[in-house]
């Protein structure tokens, strides 16, 4: 009797069209219902910061790079997932990222904790050359990352557009743009203290790729690496997660 009655519903075209359109409806409802509750779904991360200039920007090299295409940056809740990574992924970490790079193919480990793990150098090491940290990796070098420079004098435009996206940019944040991605990076310059002033004590200042005298890509991509799971702690205080925030100091 069903196949009788799937033969009919095939020759029908109106009615093969209608039945379509129910069937497709149901994943739409499943996914468009949630948006009308999704301030109450949404967890609240007080204490969440913006990308620096410098962070932003080792994001964008991130993109430009296809770093995305190998890494995803989103923790399942799966236990395995937890136990390997830490805490799940919450959706108020990635309310300023635009766009979004949760991903979902894995060649290389997810990123979403990668931040404070490891040493400034150890990133710098595996970039330059991948196997000398993982022997088995089977990711290309970036080496060139740390002679090229970055590029600053556009950064007050990258920051705008973001704002323009509903990112909270202040005005001083967008002025200071360029002086606080060199400052960022050159702990030891009077641009230092402005970083920290405008976006947080918790803020890494570091001379990333261990050189002080100027500001390169590598400078910015790690600066971003280190950030990745630290622009708010909600994940660890809002969940069953045993272990501590990974502090960069140790």
């Amino acid at each position: 009797m069903a196949e009788l009655t799937h033969r009919k519903l095939e020759r029908s075209a109106i009615g093969f069209v209608i039945a379509i359109i129910a069937a497709a409806s149901v994943g739409g409802i499943v996914e468009i219902a949630p948006l009308f509750t999704i301030d109450e779904t949404v967890e609240k991360a007080p204490d969440m910061r913006l990308y620096t200039p410098l962070e932003l920007a080792g994001r964008n090299i991130y993109v430009r790079e296809g770093c995305y295409a190998c890494h995803s940056q989103m923790i399942r809740t799966l236990r395995d997932e937890v136990e390997r990574y830490g805490p799940y992924s919450l959706a108020v970490e990635s309310q300023y990222d635009r766009p979004m790079l949760w991903g979902s193919k894995r060649t290389g480990p997810d990123l979403a904790r990668i931040g404070g793990k490891y040493s400034d150098l150890w990133h710098v090491t595996h970039l330059n050359n991948p196997r000398a940290v993982v022997p088995e990796s089977n990711m290309p070098t970036y080496s060139f990352l740390g002679r090229t420079p970055l590029r600053t004098d556009d950064l007050p435009k990258h920051l705008a557009a973001q704002r323009a996206l509903g990112v909270p940019y202040t005005d001083a944040m967008i002025e200071n743009a360029a002086r606080d991605a060199y400052g960022q990076a050159t702990p030891d310059t009077d641009y230092a203290a402005g970083v920290t002033e405008r976006y947080g004590q918790a803020t890494q200042v570091s001379a990333f790729d261990g050189v002080t005298t100027h500001v390169t890509e590598m400078d910015a991509l790690v600066a971003y690496l280190q950030v990745l799971g630290r622009l708010t702690d909600a994940a660890y205080r809002d969940t069953a997660a045993t272990e501590l925030p990974p502090d960069p100091k140790n």
